[in-house]
């Protein structure tokens, strides 16, 4: 999954994509690098960021997603927790709802997605982008994190949108300190108990920049790292900002984690 911020302030590249034609140009280029799916966000969810105003966030995503959806074959993703962007958005093109809260912070997400049919991430997120980083507190993170995904999961199949229309997302560096986000990661294969398949944003995050010590440009290293054990440990879309790089390392830890074709289909080296 590929990551297109039309942002001003997201943490690694706000300000580089505001512009549309900025946004279509760098998503046609993740498509061209080998993205899945492009995920495009018109709020940044950073730490310590405070929330547009809808009107704000629809005037950056919709010319994004309207273009795209005429160019490009591959599920166009939108990063919001609105409900109206969230149906403008589909209505223009989009096939996955992205939500950081999980479709918490409006009551009328899950109403417009099941009615849509199109797919949801549910996240889990401890507090809000402006208050998660400020002392997060956890008994046992993993059975934590789990809970409120099967919670969430519960919810939103109650409201008519299809379990297999449901992906989960654990929420790397929301509500978490570094040693969350590592218990997180060495215990990920936990998370398939809930038979859903998990999506992990682990591009560039500041936990790994305390492990490299290096600032969001230096940490791609640290990143694929992350990448490679999320995978062996059950991750199925990774949510990134470098496809190209990316790409080669989850094909070398999917291959190691599950297996080369042996039936003549694959090369030998």
């Amino acid at each position: 999954m590929g990551v297109v911020n039309v942002t001003a302030d997201s943490f690694y590249d706000g300000g580089r994509y505001l512009k549309p034609e900025q946004a279509i140009a760098h998503a046609m280029e993740l498509v061209e690098q080998g993205a899945d799916l492009i995920d495009i966000g018109g709020e940044s969810t950073r730490p310590g960021s405070y929330p547009v105003s809808e009107q704000d966030e629809l005037d950056r995503v919709l010319p994004v997603v309207e273009e795209l959806a005429h160019r490009i074959s591959i599920p166009i993703s939108v990063d919001t927790t609105k409900s109206r962007v969230a149906q403008r958005a589909l209505d223009h093109g989009a096939s996955i709802i992205n939500d950081v809260s999980a479709m918490t912070q409006d009551p009328a997400m899950a109403s417009v997605i099941a009615r849509s049919g199109a797919a949801v991430v549910l996240m889990h997120m401890q507090g809000t982008p402006q208050t998660m980083q400020l002392a997060p507190s956890y008994a046992d993170v993993l059975s934590e994190v789990t809970q409120f995904l099967e919670m969430r999961i519960r919810d939103a199949v109650q409201s008519g949108i299809a379990r297999t229309n449901i992906v989960l997302d654990p929420g790397f560096g929301f509500g978490k300190l570094v040693f969350h986000n590592l218990e997180l990661l060495r215990r990920l294969s936990s998370l398939s108990t809930l038979n859903r398949p998990l999506l992990v944003g682990l591009s560039r995050k500041a936990f790994i920049g305390t492990i490299v010590e290096k600032s969001v440009e230096y940490r791609e290293w640290g990143t694929a790292a992350a990448v490679a054990l999320a995978v062996d440990r059950g991750a199925r879309i990774i949510r990134v900002h470098d496809v190209a790089m990316m790409l080669d390392v989850v094909k070398v830890a999917s291959a190691a984690s599950r297996g080369w074709p042996s039936n003549g289909e694959g090369k030998d080296a």
